[in-house]
């Protein structure tokens, strides 16, 4: 539908009734200062077929080549079905459920949903998802803070340093505002956790922990939960919603598991796009229920014993009262939950679990061909899943882009994260990769190093 601004005649009509002068009028309360004002460095508007040729082109200069770059994005195949299903107008055009209860075929949907990601994470209840994984996870430690009521007086979150620089900075920013410290337990030289380094903590009310980590590595969960609980700390964890298809799920870690667990749902359907957009997955333990943001949907029958779905646990100001809800999540990306579903629906726990072992085992062929190079190797003799950290005879950053240019999107340059990896370079293979593009990325580079 074209958009049809209003007239001239309905402004002055509109505002005669409301009783001001001026459009302007009605920003009266925001202070002068935070007013942007005339916007004169915004361009003037081009022609359609000029803002399509534009946009061609960069769409063009995303084309990089065979994709071996992860980093919490992946390039995993996505089923046509999925989005064949997807873009249907009833899925397409929905939007968050406000008179949520006469949107059952929706809301059944988003109940699958949560039913699938309680059963992969081990906890008991999940939510209508979030934005993203870095905002779910600023959005779990605010619910650690609200939900731990055994740490008193404390606001420290211990944040492991082995978790994404990006998740731990879009925390930093959303979570410091309110009064909550973040401590950074260190990386080792093994590329993990040293587990003693939680009870050398100041008084943590919580404690992040990414699974497989940011290098790939697996993290000892197991001793990292149960020290973070005899502590009376919750257990936050950030996972990779596939590699639950095949690791220990966070309800399971350590004596009474982790306490609540979130992460990006990318891997479930969902393009890379260009890096975006996506949604963030939320779970948690029943005696938190009642401080997690965002939706959560419940089966109920009706007075006829029908089946019915409806939003549950949920005070009305969640949705139009800012000042008095638990978060001020607006919608909850519910297209891209939508194909998240139809994807896990489409392959199935054996389906899932089996893109991951294929995903692990492309990226052991691409690590072998790899360090078989002169001068490349492992940077960290650990465990990992599909992801993994190679030391280079070179600066990462200049042999990706020598890379790139040969049309090999080769990885991740750690340097511009960590301070003294500006030679290791973060990998990783799905399902999609074949032994044909491992092998073209190995003889490139070779002639690049050379």
């Amino acid at each position: 539908m074209p958009f049809i601004p209003h007239t001239a005649d309905e402004e002055r009509l509109m505002l005669a009734e409301i009783g001001v002068d001026s459009i302007e009028a009605l920003f009266d309360e925001i202070p002068p200062r935070l007013r942007a004002g005339v916007l004169r460095h915004v361009p003037h508007g081009v022609s359609e077929m000029e803002m399509l040729r534009d946009l061609e082109s960069r769409a063009a200069r995303d084309d990089a080549g065979v994709c071996f770059l992860g980093a919490g994005c992946y390039d995993h195949h996505v089923p046509a079905a999925v989005w064949d299903i997807a873009a249907r107008g009833e899925f397409m055009t929905a939007y968050t459920p406000y008179q949520a209860e006469a949107s059952q075929g929706t809301l059944q949907l988003v109940y699958e949903f949560q039913t699938m990601m309680a059963n992969l994470t081990g906890l008991d209840v999940a939510n209508a998802s979030v934005y993203d994984g870095a905002s779910g996870l600023a959005e779990a430690v605010l619910m650690a803070v609200r939900g731990n009521r055994k740490v008193k007086g404390s606001r420290t979150v211990l944040v492991a340093e082995t978790v994404h620089p990006h998740y731990r900075e879009a925390v930093q920013n959303i979570v410091a505002p309110q009064g909550v410290e973040i401590v950074t337990l260190p990386v080792t030289e093994r590329g993990r956790i040293d587990p003693a380094a939680v009870d050398a903590a100041p008084a943590p009310l919580a404690l992040v922990v990414q699974q497989p980590n940011f290098f790939g590595l697996l993290e000892d969960v197991d001793a990292l939960t149960d020290r973070a609980h005899a502590r009376d700390a919750l257990v936050i964890a950030a996972a990779n919603p596939l590699s639950l298809a095949v690791l220990k799920a966070p309800g399971r870690w350590g004596e009474a598991g982790a306490d609540i667990a979130c992460g990006d749902g990318q891997p479930f359907g969902v393009p890379m796009s260009s890096g975006g957009p996506s949604f963030g997955y939320f779970c948690c333990r029943e005696p938190l229920v009642r401080q997690m943001p965002g939706r959560i949907i419940g089966r109920t029958v009706d007075l006829e014993g029908r089946v019915g779905y409806t939003l549950t646990l949920q005070a009305r100001e969640q949705h139009i009262r800012r000042g008095k809800a638990t978060s001020n999540i607006c919608t909850n990306q519910g297209l891209l939950v939508t194909a998240a579903t139809i994807h896990m629906s489409l392959l199935g726990a054996d389906g899932l679990a089996a893109v991951a072992r294929a995903s692990a085992a492309n990226t052991r062929k691409l690590v072998a061909r790899l360090t078989a190079i002169d001068g490349v190797g492992r940077r960290y003799d650990e465990g990992f899943f599909h992801e993994a950290v190679l030391e280079l005879p070179a600066d990462a950053a200049r042999v990706a882009e020598a890379l790139l240019a040969r049309g090999i999107l080769a990885g991740l340059p750690l340097g511009e994260h960590y301070a003294g990896h500006e030679r290791a370079l973060l990998v990783c293979a799905t399902e999609k990769r074949t032994d044909e593009e491992i092998e073209r990325y190995g003889r490139a580079l070779e002639e690049v190093l050379a």
